[in-house]
């Protein structure tokens, strides 16, 4: 991002942001953006892999939980004071908790959000600094983080405004993890070892 877009990102509204953000998806819908930390970000296009894990992840909430859904399309409204905007990868409510919430919904209720680093230069900074500590400021129970980078699982737990998840659990991939209160779905991850690229 050039200097002069980085200027024009900080000192930009939610409002505009979601104009912005509306338009580019009209004009080509592989574009979707975020707005995190006052700064435009770009959520690029995912690859067979990462879209693979996301079903495999759907499939195993469903067989776990039936009351619940993993929406994968879900925009919410994050950090401190909701000035923030995030696309995560998968959102786990109870069935039909978005109906009437629009685009970006606000993150009561949601019990887990979920990402999958995506091989591009700022996934560390979004997947692994920004999205835990807008998760957290939001109140999100859990943050599931698949990160194919380190063949490992991350799960963030005990959200606090101002330190963020207090409680990361790690797992290899290959290993199972049980996603605490208010998920509780124990995941068997063997099977991710083959898309981790």
């Amino acid at each position: 991002m050039t200097v002069m877009a980085e200027r024009a990102s900080s000192q930009l509204s939610v409002d505009m942001f979601e104009r912005i953000a509306e338009f580019a998806e009209r004009e080509d819908e592989t574009v979707r953006f975020e707005f995190i930390d006052g700064r435009i970000g770009l959520k690029k296009v995912t690859n067979g892999n990462h879209n693979t894990i996301t079903m495999w992840l759907i499939r195993q909430c469903m067989r776990a939980r039936p009351e619940l859904d993993l929406n994968p399309l879900q925009g919410l409204k994050v950090e401190a004071y909701r000035k923030g905007r995030a696309r995560p990868d998968g959102v786990l409510a109870p069935v039909d908790h978005f109906v009437g919430q629009g685009e970006w919904a606000d993150p009561r209720g949601v019990l887990m959000a979920v990402e999958i680093t995506s091989y591009d230069s700022d996934t560390h900074k979004r997947d692994r600094v920004e999205k835990p500590r807008a998760y957290a400021e939001a109140g999100i129970p859990v943050y599931l983080l698949i990160d194919r980078d380190n063949l490992s699982i991350l799960v963030h737990s005990d959200p606090d405004l101002d330190d963020g998840y207090r409680d990361i659990h790690v797992v290899r991939l290959g290993g199972k993890v049980t996603l605490p209160d208010p998920v509780r779905i124990e995941l068997d991850t063997e099977e991710l070892k083959q898309y981790a690229d």
